[in-house]
């Protein structure tokens, strides 16, 4: 059930507020989500909102450079970033939630990381949903700076 919910990092100069589902709750095997233990949930930029830390986010790219991953430049959080399977949405860090609990959550979607482009065939094969031409991570992180206030 999409539910509107507010969350940060740890000091808090990051805030969001996104419209998610606990129930597509996932996570994924990649080196960089396995080492930040994030567990996703994806959501639609236009839901979407950064309330504050604008410059406080910095953004670490590897790879193809598609996926913007973001954290605090203060505390490291990373509570949201764009995924590289997925560069047209945001995928929010569900622990940097504000009242979860997050030894309780239990995600029941994987994504299999660690083989990335045979997982990314398969998820676009399985739902006939992939990126649109010319998605990149930069650009829609861009269009959440810009709408930000601070």
């Amino acid at each position: 059930m999409l539910e509107m919910r507010e969350g940060g990092c740890h000091c808090g100069r990051v805030r969001f507020r996104a419209e998610v589902d606990l129930d597509l709750l996932s996570h994924c095997s990649c080196s960089i989500c396995t080492k930040k233990g994030i567990l996703h949930l994806g959501t639609d930029p236009a839901t979407f909102q950064l309330l504050r830390g604008k410059t406080a986010l910095t953004a670490y790219t590897f790879g193809t450079g598609v996926a913007q991953h973001t954290f605090c430049a203060h505390c490291g959080m990373h509570a949201f970033y764009i995924p590289r399977a997925n560069p047209h949405r945001i995928s929010v860090n569900a622990r940097c939630l504000d009242d979860i609990d997050g030894p309780s959550l239990t995600p029941k979607l994987f994504f299999d990381g660690r083989h990335w482009e045979d997982a990314q065939r398969r998820r676009i094969e399985e739902t006939g949903q992939g990126p649109p031409p010319g998605a990149h991570g930069a650009r829609t992180l861009q269009a959440i700076l810009d709408r930000a206030l601070e």
